[in-house]
């Protein structure tokens, strides 16, 4: 194997994003056969003593793949300042995974988990402006005026726009609404957030697509590895085959 840029190694080996990757080189915690690591730095994987938090990298894992269901009230990852149930807690499989789409404690749906970090970036990164679909229950019938506010971008508190969002309006239900939203970005809580600025307060959110993955008929807390044909067209998808 040839040198290659630090992150990406770490990132093969399931340390997460590239960027996730650079932070953790970035906070020491990296050493290359006994020197801190920098940004910047290049390695082979097959002859350097690469470490990590003190943990000798022990070859490249096995790529996984797990489409996961993630009830209200769990976490997409563990956080030390909000300790609470994460997807990981529901998932008994040996290799070190990280969810890809995080969703917030309030919603619920489909969250990829992998180790595979270059799939992560490529899904992640917002100037790749991939699509991740939403249901969404709101708390009365929205007019038209409303959703197509909602569909050309929202200026929020904070000053933040949205980008131009899909809404389309699936049904009405008693005292609400389900309306299917399709974003290419992913500001925290900006469903939400979104729904509070034109009057349509969000009850419910189900993510039911990341890029061409679908949930299909997970329920809450049940998760399955992708198939072969899943994987292949994912990673095309995001211009990795």
């Amino acid at each position: 194997m040839t040198e290659e840029r630090l992150q990406k190694i770490l990132a093969a080996a399931g340390y997460g994003s590239r960027r996730a990757c650079e932070l953790l080189i970035d906070a020491g915690k990296v050493r290359v056969n006994g020197k801190l690591a920098k940004l910047g730095d290049k390695a082979d994987a097959d002859k350097d003593a690469i470490m990590v938090d003190g943990k000798l990298l022990r070859g490249l894992q096995k790529k996984v793949y797990i489409a996961i269901y993630k009830p209200r009230g769990y976490l997409s990852d563990y956080d030390e300042n909000f300790p609470r149930p994460t997807v990981l807690d529901l998932i008994d499989v040996p290799e070190q995974l990280f969810p890809v789409g995080r969703l917030d404690f309030d919603s619920e749906g489909l969250v990829l988990m992998t180790n595979d970090g270059e799939l992560a970036n490529r899904l992640t990164h917002p100037r790749y402006e991939h699509e991740k679909e939403y249901e969404v229950l709101v708390n009365h019938m929205p007019d038209e005026e409303q959703l197509s506010i909602w569909r050309r971008g929202v200026v929020l508190e904070d000053g933040y726009r949205t980008r131009p969002a899909g809404v389309e309006f699936i049904n009405k239900v008693q005292n609400g609404a389900w309306l299917r939203i399709t974003l290419k970005e992913g500001k925290k809580r900006q469903i939400r957030l979104t729904g509070l600025r034109i009057g349509l307060p969000v009850r419910k959110i189900k993510r039911v697509r990341i890029g061409t993955l679908k949930l299909g008929n997970l329920k809450p807390r049940e998760w399955r590895y992708l198939t072969d044909k899943e994987i292949a067209t994912l990673r095309k998808y995001v211009g990795l085959n």
